[in-house]
């Protein structure tokens, strides 16, 4: 969608126009849609099933005057059933005006969905081009958001269930698409977003536009679109792999000997993990230093991992096992997305896995004092029934208890675990099975089980299930010495709530 600016701001005014009208037609006439619930056990009330979302073609213009952003989101999918109505997830938008296959359509916008009638029924198996353009203010007072408010401009920060806070879609994991982004911003200004610039577009006026294809599909909370004062430092991977990190330019200096890591970091986990499975790789630490502006160190957006900045201002030892954690997303998590987000341990547990595996392979002890894996592992190993009484089994996580180092560590400790009843060789083989055949693909709990089945030639089912789903910790192969500490049923109380993830890499 690749149109000037004053033809899409004339265009802008038409469809409203138009779309007001239709939008304000009484309420009874067009009731709030019951819809498909995309049946997310976590999130049971965001998604849907009754469309399969193929590609977002999405445009952001960011104007700083006001501080909000103009948006435009074209979704292609195919109905999967006959639609008289279809349900988008949105919340805090201001939607202006809707169009299906270029006809104006009613909308109505309710609790956190955008209901939309199209002019005729939609036929199951037909594709449709559903096209809204909105306002959004990244200030906004939501119950919860995926703007990320900086001095100059926004990240984009949607995980688990916020991105259709930033653009209606389908918001559930299990239904990823293609992505084109068109940022346009001030020219002392740079807008940025996943994947691959494609096109540079000056304006008249002063602004410019560039636009970006994510080669591969992705899941919307894994979006990513920044505005800022921000510089662009490219380098080489493995492999020739290009790397893009998109640096706040009054912190360039500071942070280059935390983004020159990268490739050696590469080169490591492609020995583990096998090639780079994206088309580039690189960070964007946010222009703020607002602790309150995002409530975590890093999160793995698709090909630009989102950071803290003054957190990789740090010597190595103290950053090195994170930004491994990021980097192993672009495989559990990006290319192998979770099928619904009661899936997660697979890619924080890996994450955590090989986080924790570089950080003792380079001799920096952990803040416990362990230094190697199995010391580490042994660790957590005793907390077992702690943290299942507290968050749950590994595999049974909660919207309260996502995020809770059971997901992780204890995602880890699974893991661990099936390394050592099956040995180095074999698990190394159902790794690398596993993202071979969910390549850019979505993936289950059972979808992991399966593989682990097929490839070690022993029925794993129920050991992986006992670690996976159990109240109780059970025994560690190889460790009959292991033991578990009694469960203290205050324990969360006292400390407000049960570990959170990734803060103890």
């Amino acid at each position: 969608m690749s149109r000037n600016r004053s033809g899409h701001r004339s265009g802008h005014r038409s469809v409203l126009a138009a779309a007001l009208a239709l939008a304000a037609l009484p309420l009874a006439a067009f009731p709030a849609a019951a819809g498909a619930a995309g049946g997310d056990p976590v999130f049971p009330s965001l998604g849907t099933t009754d469309y399969d979302a193929l590609g977002y073609d999405l445009a952001f213009d960011y104007r700083p005057a006001t501080r909000t952003v103009d948006g435009t989101t074209v979704l292609t999918a195919r109905a999967l059933t006959r639609l008289t109505e279809l349900e988008l997830d949105a919340l805090g938008l201001e939607v202006r005006a809707v169009r299906v296959d270029g006809r104006n359509a009613r909308f109505l916008a309710h609790d956190e969905k955008l209901t939309v009638r199209p002019a005729r029924p939609v036929r199951a198996g037909t594709v449709l081009r559903v096209e809204v353009e909105y306002r959004a203010d990244p200030r906004a007072a939501l119950p919860h958001t995926g703007w990320v408010v900086t001095p100059d401009g926004f990240a984009v920060a949607g995980q688990p269930d916020s991105a259709h806070t930033v653009f209606p879609c389908n918001d559930r994991p299990g239904d990823k698409a293609r992505f084109t982004i068109a940022v346009t911003a001030p020219d002392e200004l740079l807008g940025v977003a996943n994947g691959l610039l494609t096109a540079t577009e000056p304006h008249p006026d002063g602004t410019t536009t560039r636009r970006y294809v994510s080669r591969e599909p992705m899941a919307t909370e894994l979006l990513q679109a920044s505005v800022g004062r921000y510089t662009v430092r490219e380098r080489q991977g493995p492999d020739g792999l290009p790397l893009r990190d998109v640096v706040p330019a009054a912190r360039a200096a500071d942070l280059e000997p935390a983004l020159a890591l990268t490739p050696g970091q590469l080169a490591w986990a492609e020995q583990h993990l096998g090639p780079f499975p994206l088309e580039t790789y690189g960070l964007l630490p946010a222009d703020t230093d607002d602790p309150a502006a995002f409530g975590f160190t890093g999160l793995e957006t698709q090909t630009l991992t989102l950071y803290k900045p003054n957190f990789l201002r740090q010597p190595e030892r103290l950053i090195g096992s994170h930004m491994m954690h990021e980097l192993v997303h672009s495989w559990f998590g990006n290319s192998v997305t979770p099928g619904t987000w009661a899936d997660l341990w697979l890619n924080e547990g890996h994450a955590d896995f090989y986080g924790l595996m570089y950080r003792y392979e380079r001799g920096w002890p952990d803040s416990g004092g362990s230094t190697t894996l199995t010391d580490r592992m042994r660790s957590v190993y005793a907390q077992g029934d702690q943290w299942r009484h507290d968050s749950g089994p590994v595999a049974v996580p909660t919207a309260a208890t996502l995020f809770d180092s059971q997901r992780y560590t204890g995602g880890a400790l699974v893991l661990f675990a099936l390394r050592e009843r099956v040995g180095q060789e074999v698990f190394d083989r159902i790794e690398r099975s596993f993202l071979r055949r969910h390549r850019h693909g979505t993936a289950t709990t059972a979808d992991y089980l399966r593989v682990a089945d097929e490839v070690s030639g022993q029925p794993l089912g129920d050991f992986l299930r006992e670690w996976l789903y159990g109240e109780r910790t059970p025994p560690m192969p190889g460790h009959p010495d292991w033991t578990v500490n009694p469960v203290d049923p205050g324990a969360a109380e006292r400390a407000g709530g049960a570990p959170r993830g990734t803060g103890t890499l």
